[in-house]
């Protein structure tokens, strides 16, 4: 059975409203499915319900976060 827990909102820059949500979800496609994060954004703050969303499998969190690294110092932000 599908569980979300939040673990962390962080406000989206640039916007009045908008958020970053950081979630675990508990097999999310279905029973014996390997849990997910899932990073959400929504434009207008709503955290249940984001335009738009991000499932990454836990073996997959440290090559993003170089991946996302990288993008930070190749663009100088």
């Amino acid at each position: 059975m599908k569980k979300t827990k939040l673990l962390k909102t962080i406000p989206l820059a640039n916007t009045k409203e908008g958020i970053i949500t950081i979630s675990h979800i508990d097999e999310p496609y279905g029973e014996g499915s390997k849990p997910v994060v899932s990073i959400g954004i929504s434009l207008d703050g709503d955290e249940n319900n984001p335009d738009w969303k991000a499932h990454i499998p836990y073996e997959n969190i440290n090559d993003v976060i170089e991946a996302l690294k990288e993008a930070k110092e190749k663009f100088n932000f």
